[in-house]
């Protein structure tokens, strides 16, 4: 019965380790548990239009564990998904208070959109997506994201300023900076030691040590009750659907989705070794149908797009290569529900070096790239450098995409002309 619930998952007995998927799962979660922080905060501007935020709490804990399950039983792979803070942006800023509509036009909005992604995820168009990028983007990819999470947690660590510009020498010299960096060195020790387990020991550490400095503060209960998520379910508002700034909201947020889902699973899945020859992706389909349905799920449960996370690649760092390691991940964010002042004790600076070392494996990939080749080099540097740049990993792949395109259409341009001129010569 055990051998039968873990193959649901991918899990093989023979092949893989329990303990590694389950510290795998465990890792990828503490590197996540920041959103159910930050939701309300990120929402708090629409309390005012009667946004229950209260409620929001236990939608987005609910919404991230069935979206991870989702991963885990029907893609079955180690990544963890949760409301996306790009689309988190845009759906607060963006359409509620700079178009002042309600925010139940973007929650509408958040449902119709995952709707056509499923609907994309079985038609041809989503293959012609995947298939146009080469397999020399397919591993910038996974080599601009690590750099773009590195980027994110020396940014959390507070070294780095929102550009990417060092801040003044005192901030290198503060208790969180000093512990992060303290932490950036025991893990990369436990790399380089091959401890099992290394990021997550790492953690709690660092955890430990943050409470003499007063970086880790202990919260006054340990265990809280969760606030009903009825307020948020459902309120979906349909007299907007044939209004044209509905359809810009949805074609604008499917883009984002697409295109950063897309970016993150490839980078993650060139991290495991398991892209093919022919650039082709085992199991593709599901894991986008994963995505698309924990979109769906969310909107019902009142949350902005849901979309898998880039602080996976810890769990994958880990070693976690099952749908177990993201049945760890959804486990997690339940007991969270309850334990939720323990988790959000972990301080940044126990897991901003964690996300840097999970960088550095992402960026291995790079070593796949024809760097001889100007026409796949040159694409593929500028997505690395425009992820972290740009913050944001859409921008990085449609920089990469065009770039390949047009140095693509000058090369054969350039073919034709030599060509032309030989057999004038002759």
């Amino acid at each position: 019965m055990k051998e039968r619930l873990l193959s649901l998952m991918g899990f093989s007995v023979h092949r893989d380790s329990l303990k590694t998927e389950i510290i795998s799962g465990l890792t990828t979660f503490i590197t996540m548990v920041y959103i159910l922080a930050l939701m309300p905060k990120m929402f708090s501007p629409l309390e005012m239009q009667g946004f229950p935020i209260g409620s929001l709490f236990t939608a987005t804990a609910i919404a991230a564990a069935v979206g991870t399950l989702f991963m885990a039983f029907i893609a079955k792979k180690p990544f963890g998904l949760a409301p996306g803070l790009t689309l988190n942006a845009f759906f607060v800023e963006t359409v509620c208070v700079s178009l002042g509509y309600p925010w139940q036009f973007a929650l509408t909005a958040v449902l119709v959109e995952g709707l056509l992604f499923i609907v994309l995820c079985f038609s041809n168009l989503r293959q012609i997506i995947f298939e146009m990028v080469p397999t020399s983007l397919k591993y910038a990819f996974a080599a601009g994201i690590g750099f773009f999470i590195a980027m994110i947690g020396f940014k959390n660590s507070g070294i780095l300023a929102e550009g990417t510009i060092f801040n003044h020498m005192e901030t290198l010299v503060t208790a969180p900076s000093l512990l992060f960096l303290f932490g950036l060195l025991v893990i990369s020790a436990f790399v380089i030691m091959r401890v099992k387990g290394g990021l997550l020991w790492g953690i709690l550490i660092v955890t430990l040590i943050g409470l003499p400095c007063g970086v880790t503060v202990l919260p006054d209960a340990y265990f809280s009750l969760p606030q009903s998520p009825t307020p948020l379910m459902c309120q979906f508002s349909y007299e907007y659907l044939l209004t044209p700034d509905f359809w810009v909201c949805v074609m604008t947020m499917l883009f984002f989705d697409v295109f950063d889902s897309l970016g993150t699973v490839v980078g993650l899945m060139a991290c495991t070794g398991v892209i093919r020859k022919d650039g082709r992706i085992p199991h593709m389909q599901r894991i986008m149908f994963s995505d698309a349905l924990a979109t769906v799920s969310g909107a019902c449960l009142g949350c902005s797009t849901v979309t898998t996370y880039v602080e996976s690649a810890t769990g994958v760092a880990e070693g976690g290569r099952t749908g177990l390691s993201a049945f760890v991940v959804s486990l997690c964010f339940i007991i969270s529900l309850f334990l939720a002042p323990l988790f959000l004790a972990i301080p940044v600076a126990a897991t901003a070096p964690v996300m840097v070392i999970a960088g550095f494996y992402l960026f291995g990939v790079v070593r796949h790239i024809k760097l001889s080749d100007p026409s796949q080099s040159v694409p593929a540097f500028l997505t690395i450098l425009l992820m972290p740049v740009t913050g944001s990993i859409s921008d990085g792949i449609v920089a990469g995409l065009f770039t390949y395109i047009a140095l693509s259409f000058i090369r054969g341009l350039a073919g034709r002309i030599r060509m032309k001129r030989f057999k004038n010569k002759e």
